[in-house]
């Protein structure tokens, strides 16, 4: 992940706020569009004891993952615990897979190329030190860009996304353009408001989607996209409007729960939810209740931090 390092290299400190951030929220008085909110009046946090107590503060905002809480203690309590259970599945069974079976062995088991061929691309790629197989095979005439992308959805076990079939119309809302940048994913159509699309140009994933499907509560269906498409569509979704984001830094855990409930009580959303992707912790919040899993730009702030040596 180079390039997202680089990014955050220079972070804002604990001490900074979110100035981009709007201060007020709307429409608190709607139902939450996929979180479940607790009880008005009830705090979310197990351990708190004075809840009831808190006369002037809204029962409405804010919310974290469904649940009310009474005072900015009780929110850095609900954000440690959150944190905690993020922090111990770090290691899912998906990303430690990673045994496939070459490209180049792959397309000669299906008869697309012969053991010549792949010898030669072998060869020059060995020679120049760079470039992919496939890539080496398509400048040699030994297959094209289609057969190149559909043995890379095979390798994937995945399908092949067609523009035609599958769009690309999700909104940039759906998540940070840090991540479309650095991970090198392009949200597609959403089908029925239930099944998002997400494309990529030579190897899935799994870490993302998931992240990104446990944010947006849509299933989310990876799949291969060939080159030549993938490039200009990610490089004009990339130069739309994302949302707000704040990239910060914390030198531990406890540090990072404190960050992330300051900018809770600061936003003051109606909705909010944390997830882990590839070692970053990724809040976003909702500044007002929506009809689906996807947001207008303007009504999400997205915090995207990093935590000392993790």
């Amino acid at each position: 992940m180079p390039l997202l390092s680089r990014r955050i290299s220079h972070p804002p400190s604990e001490s900074q706020e979110a100035d981009s951030f709007p201060a007020e929220t709307t429409s608190h008085g709607a139902q939450d569009h996929f979180f479940r909110p607790a009880l008005i009046g009830q705090c979310a946090n197990l351990d708190c004891r004075s809840g009831w107590m808190h006369l002037f503060r809204k029962r409405s905002t804010p919310i974290f993952e469904g649940g009310w809480t009474c005072s900015p203690e009780c929110t850095e309590a609900c954000l440690q615990r959150a944190l905690r259970r993020e922090l111990d599945g770090r290691a899912p069974v998906f990303e430690m897979h990673r045994h496939r079976i070459p490209l180049g062995l792959l397309m000669l088991e299906q008869g697309w190329i012969t053991r010549e061929q792949l010898r030669k691309a072998l060869e020059s790629q060995r020679a120049a030190g760079s470039g992919r197989l496939g890539e080496w095979l398509m400048q040699q005439r030994a297959t094209d860009e289609a057969t190149v992308t559909r043995a890379l959805a095979l390798q994937w076990s995945c399908p092949v996304l067609e523009f035609g079939t599958h769009g690309t119309t999700a909104p940039s809302s759906i998540v940070p353009r840090l991540f479309l940048d650095a991970f090198g994913a392009l949200p597609m159509r959403i089908a029925a408001g239930k099944l998002l699309y997400l494309g990529f140009e030579r190897c899935l994933d799994p870490v993302l989607a998931f992240a990104i499907g446990r944010m947006s509560g849509l299933r989310v269906e990876s799949g291969i996209v060939c080159s030549s498409l993938f490039r200009p569509a990610l490089g004009r979704l990339i130069g739309e409007t994302f949302p707000a984001v704040q990239l910060a830094e914390a030198a531990s855990e406890r540090a990072a729960a404190h960050l992330l409930a300051r900018s809770i009580e600061r936003i003051q959303p109606v909705s909010s939810r944390m997830v882990l992707v590839h070692g970053f912790i990724w809040l976003r919040m909702w500044l007002s209740r929506e009809t689906d899993a996807v947001s207008r730009t303007a009504s999400v702030c997205d915090v995207i931090c990093s935590i000392g040596a993790f």
